[in-house]
């Protein structure tokens, strides 16, 4: 006599644990785009910039429109990452100035570059009658 242990499921029983499989694959996919991705954020020349002291943080303003103007350290300026001439240069911010909106000028300049030189660029931004300029620098 042979005795057969076989369980008999019923259709009336619920599932005791959640399949988080598929929450894990989307996981993993979010990852690898987001390390994908992150570094082409990023879109700006690269510099030595100067040092700031820490300070706490505040809270972040409404979503405002940036445009990014760079000095590197041989002195050529970029328009994000296009070079351009100082005549183009103040084209391009008048441009700018014209729009009912004008964006915020983030000014990246070479920690080596003479301070003179800096404030030309400062100078042609002012011209245009720009007047929310941020000076970038990282964080010491």
């Amino acid at each position: 006599m042979a005795r057969r242990f076989r369980r008999e499921r019923s259709s009336l029983t619920s599932v005791s644990q959640i399949d988080i499989t598929p929450l894990i694959d989307l996981a993993f996919s979010l990852l690898i785009i987001f390390m994908i991705s992150t570094p082409l954020l990023e879109q700006t020349v690269p510099l030595n910039l100067p040092l700031e002291s820490v300070r706490p943080q505040s809270t972040p303003p409404e979503k405002l429109e940036h445009q990014a103007v760079s000095i590197d350290a041989l002195g050529k300026i970029f328009w994000g990452k296009d070079a351009v001439t100082r005549s183009e240069l103040a084209q391009r911010l008048h441009l700018l100035a014209s729009q009912p909106k004008p964006p915020i000028i983030h000014l990246r300049a070479d920690e080596a570059l003479p301070y003179g030189q800096v404030m030309a660029v400062v100078d042609l931004i002012k011209g245009a009658n720009l007047s929310q300029i941020s000076l970038d620098t990282k964080a010491g």
